[in-house]
């Protein structure tokens, strides 16, 4: 049996980027994920022959083997059939090149020349191929990795279609999941260096090498809820102020273990007074852009608590609107 993308000739390269899809980083894709053929065993057979394998270590944080890790252009290690080990096979689409791309849950090997990376890590540095192949494995491992069993029946449970669902003894099937979550960054709606956005600090974040992470306001949507909703709710309740008005920026994947990102800004008169939840947040407070600056240059620090201070990491969609917001004249 021949192998063959289901592109036809004069539909749209899946290797350009697509329209929409220049946003946050791990929105980037361009990995058909091909889902007319996961129940098709002949042709996953013969795709597993020819094919590249992603061997990504869930119980590592959904670590996978980069090349180039340290550079700015790092690349998944992937291999053929014959060195992948053992596991379930996990069909996760057809690449630019008409590669069929398969991922196996394992410890990874020791490679000379590669390193192991999570999304946290490179998500934002690698290409949108790569980036599209190491999202859609941790996120499809992960919800793997927590459903070994059904929640209806309590019974064991195995994989079906090529990965993407699974079933019980008495036939009862189920898919993978996504948590709906908002982020928000929220801002005064200034222009210029003087302009402030909102930003907290998490009770759960540790300090790491004595320095002090602050971010944009998340949470779950909840049920019967829409993700605006949510997110005057979450700004509400977590620091006590109410928005003024707010716009939708962009999603992406975050899965740790499985959510979907809904990215938002909003505008608020920054002279409210701010309320923590402490069960949430222990700081939140106004940064101007300068602040935000230095904060990604590295040299910022509290003057009152002589603190360093930071944002989170570049792959996050936290950083994606911070960095929107500081380069935005905001007319």
């Amino acid at each position: 049996m021949s192998l063959s993308s289901p592109q036809q000739a004069d539909q749209p390269d899946v290797g350009e980027q697509q329209p929409g899809l220049d946003g946050p980083p791990l929105a980037r894709t361009s990995l058909d994920r091909a889902s007319h053929h996961r129940q098709d065993e002949a042709w996953l057979a013969e795709a597993w022959k020819t094919g590249l394998v992603l061997i990504v270590d869930i119980a590592k944080g959904g670590r996978a083997l980069v090349s180039g890790a340290s550079s700015d252009n790092p690349a998944l290690v992937l291999v053929g059939a014959d060195a992948a080990p053992e596991g379930e096979r996990l069909f996760l689409g057809i690449d630019p090149g008409g590669v069929p791309i398969f991922a196996v849950d394992a410890p990874l090997p020791e490679t000379d020349g590669a390193e192991p990376r999570s999304l946290r890590d490179i998500g934002d540095r690698l290409d949108a191929r790569d980036a599209g192949i190491l999202t859609a494995a941790a996120a499809l491992g992960n919800w793997h990795a927590t459903h070994l069993y059904s929640p209806r029946s309590g019974q064991r449970t195995t994989v079906m279609e090529a990965g993407w669902s699974r079933i019980d003894a008495d036939g009862a099937q189920m898919w993978p999941r996504t948590d709906p979550a908002m982020i928000v960054l929220v801002h005064d709606g200034v222009a210029g260096p003087e302009g402030v956005c909102l930003l907290g600090h998490n009770v759960a974040w540790p300090a790491q090498d004595g320095v002090r992470r602050f971010s944009c306001l998340a949470g779950y949507v909840e049920p019967g809820e829409s993700a605006e909703a949510a997110v005057v709710r979450e700004v509400r309740e977590e620091v006590g102020v109410r928005l003024r008005s707010l716009r939708y920026e962009g999603s992406q994947s975050w899965p740790y273990p499985g959510s979907l990102m809904l990215g938002f800004t909003a505008v608020a008169d920054r002279n409210q007074t701010i309320v923590v939840d402490p069960e949430e947040i222990d700081e939140a407070r106004w940064f101007t852009r300068r602040d935000v600056a230095r904060m990604i240059a590295g040299d910022y620090v509290d003057p009152a608590s002589g603190v360093r201070m930071s944002l989170p990491m570049r792959s996050s969609i936290a950083f994606y609107l911070v960095e929107r917001w500081l380069g935005d004249s905001l007319p």
